[in-house]
């Protein structure tokens, strides 16, 4: 949890805010879904003042392959869609966070998801499942 909090720390969120309807929004979740990512859901915390930013977007893989490839097809599909790199990403050994500053996601396994608990910790955020 230390790195997760570290890796969010220390930036700003940007004055432009994002919207479940955004273009950013929408290629994140079909970046993770093309990967067969498991789980999506979306919590919305621009409600709440101490988050750090708008949206995070969770979800799971089932090994560490699958947490690369979806990490990787992030990234790939933003920058050539949105044209936008991560602000920050960080690599753990069972997770990854890619931070788009207003739009942060986190690709855990099924395991450390249940540890790290996010949708617990921002209980006050409106949660969205985007499983199809």
């Amino acid at each position: 949890m230390e790195k997760i909090i570290t890796a969010l720390q220390g930036r700003q969120k940007s004055v432009a805010r994002q919207s479940r309807n955004s273009k950013l929004f929408k290629t994140i979740l079909d970046a993770v879904k093309d990967k067969k990512a498991e789980n999506v859901v979306s919590l919305d915390l621009k409600k709440i003042d101490e988050a750090v930013a708008d949206f995070f977007i969770l979800c799971e893989a089932r090994s560490n392959i699958q947490i690369k490839a979806i990490a990787d097809n992030v990234t790939e599909k933003v920058q050539k869609v949105c044209g936008e790199k991560p602000y920050h990403v960080e690599f753990g050994e069972h997770w990854t966070l890619i931070d788009y500053v207003n739009i942060v996601v986190h690709v855990f396994t099924s395991e450390h998801r249940k540890f790290y608990n996010l949708e617990s910790l921002w209980a006050d955020a409106g949660l969205v499942e985007h499983n199809d």
